[in-house]
C-alpha cells in the first residue's frame, strides 16, 4: 500500500480510501470486507452522511470494534442542504456522534458546498459551531465536499483559514469541471488534503461500456482493465491524498490494495495519457446536447439551472444510466415546469442551442418515476 501526505497534517494516508456505499447486504460479509481492507493498510474511511436509517453506522461500529477504530481515520458529512438553522447542525452532529458511539469524529465535512449553500452556512455562522465542537473534542478537523465551478471553490477556501481537507468527485471525465484539475491543484496548493471520490463515477465507467469506448480499451497498452485505467489515472495526480472507492467484494478490495501498492504519482507515459484522452473524447461524442456549461445562459429569471440539467441528461445518455440521472435530477429538485419560454437563455447562448426544447426533453426523461 502506498501512503501519501495528508495536506498540512503530520499524517500519512493510504492511497486507497474506503467508501461504504456498495458494501453487501450481509452484515457479516461487509464487516469481513472492511476489516480486510484495514488489515491491508487502508486507514481512511469515508462514512458519508450517516443517519439512523442507513445501515452504514451499525456496520461501521461493528467493523471498528476489537481495536480496529485506532487504525483508521473517519470522515463523515452533514449535507449543507439540510442545514437551515443552527439547531439543524447541532442536531445532525449529535446524531453522528451517537451513531459512532460518542467517539470523536476525526473529520467533519460540510457536504455539498457550492455557490448556494456556502452563503447560507456563512450567514448561520456554522463554522463557529464546528470550531466549538473541535474545542469540545467532539471532532478533530473541518473539511468540505464540493461540486460546483472553480471560481466558487476559490471563494469557499478563502472564506475560512482552517479547512483541513477538500473532497471532490474526480475521474478522467471530470478534468475540466466541478471543479476539475484546476480546482484540485488549487486546493492542494492551499495546503488542503485532497480526497478524490467516485474515481469510477459510481461504476458508470466500468458498466455498460459503449462500443466505441470498449474498442479503445481493448486495443490499449498496457492491458489494464477499465477499472485499473481509471484508478491509475486518478492516482497519477500527486495532489490527491487518497482516492475513495466504494468496494463491494473481497475480490475488489484485494485487487485495489494490490494496485494501490504499485502506483506512483506522475508515472503515466504520454501514450497512456493519449489512451485516456481518446476514451474521454469517445464518451463526449455521445453527448446529445452540445452544452459546454459556460453558463452564459444564466441566470434564469425562473431559477432553472439549464447547464446542470443538461449535464445530468448528457450523463444519462453517455453512460447509459438513466436511473442514477433521475435520482440526481429529482434529488436536486429541478423545476423545469416553471419555464415560461421567455427564451432569454436561448438569446444568450453562444452555441445557439434550442434550450427550451432540450429542457422539455430532459424533463420528460428525468422526471419519470419509473
Amino acid at each position: 500500500m502506498q501512503y501519501r501526505k495528508f495536506g498540512k497534517m503530520d499524517w500519512q494516508v493510504s492511497a486507497l480510501g474506503f467508501g461504504l456505499e456498495n458494501l453487501p447486504a450481509d452484515e457479516g460479509e461487509a464487516v469481513k470486507i472492511l476489516r480486510y481492507a484495514i488489515d491491508g493498510g487502508v486507514n481512511f474511511i469515508d462514512a458519508g452522511a450517516m443517519t439512523p436509517s442507513k445501515r452504514n453506522a451499525s456496520l461501521l461500529s461493528k467493523a471498528l470494534a476489537d481495536g480496529y477504530r485506532k487504525k483508521v481515520k473517519i470522515a463523515a458529512a452533514i449535507p449543507a442542504q439540510i442545514i437551515d438553522a443552527t439547531s439543524d447542525f447541532e442536531r445532525q452532529l449529535e446524531g453522528l456522534l451517537n451513531l459512532l458511539n460518542n467517539e470523536r469524529l476525526d473529520f467533519l465535512l460540510l457536504g455539498g458546498l457550492n455557490r448556494f449553500t456556502w452563503p447560507k452556512l456563512n450567514e448561520l455562522k456554522i463554522i463557529n459551531l464546528a470550531e466549538k465542537a473541535i474545542a469540545e473534542k467532539k471532532i478533530g478537523y473541518i473539511g468540505f465536499s464540493f461540486h460546483d465551478e472553480y471560481q466558487f471553490l476559490r471563494e469557499i477556501i478563502a472564506g475560512y483559514d482552517n479547512w483541513t481537507l477538500a473532497q471532490f468527485q474526480y475521474s478522467f471525465m471530470d478534468v475540466d469541471h466541478h471543479p476539475g484539475v484546476t480546482g484540485l491543484s488549487y486546493a492542494a496548493d492551499k495546503g488542503l488534503a485532497v480526497v478524490a471520490t467516485k474515481p469510477l463515477k459510481g461504476g458508470r465507467l466500468t458498466k455498460e461500456i459503449p462500443k466505441n469506448v470498449s474498442k479503445i480499451w481493448s486495443e490499449a497498452e498496457p492491458k489494464w482493465s477499465p477499472a485499473e485505467w481509471c484508478l491509475r489515472w486518478v492516482w497519477n495526480h500527486g495532489e490527491i491524498a487518497t482516492a475513495v472507492c466504494d468496494m463491494s467484494s473481497l475480490e475488489q478490495v484485494k485487487g485495489n490494495i494490490a494496485l494501490a501498492g504499485d502506483v506512483k504519482a506522475a508515472s503515466f507515459t504520454v501514450p497512456e495519457e493519449l489512451v485516456v484522452s481518446r476514451v474521454r473524447d469517445a464518451y463526449r461524442s455521445l453527448k446529445p446536447i452540445p452544452c459546454t456549461a459556460c453558463r452564459g445562459c444564466m441566470p434564469c429569471p425562473q431559477d432553472i439551472d439549464a447547464p446542470r440539467i443538461f449535464e445530468i441528461f448528457n450523463d444519462a445518455v453517455m453512460y447509459n444510466d438513466i436511473a442514477a440521472a433521475r435520482e440526481f435530477y429529482q434529488l436536486e429538485k429541478h423545476q423545469v415546469d416553471n419555464c415560461n419560454e421567455c427564451n432569454i437563455c436561448e438569446d444568450r447562448c453562444g452555441m445557439k442551442i434550442p434550450l427550451t426544447t432540450w429542457l422539455k426533453k430532459a424533463h420528460e426523461l428525468l422526471a419519470e418515476k419509473k
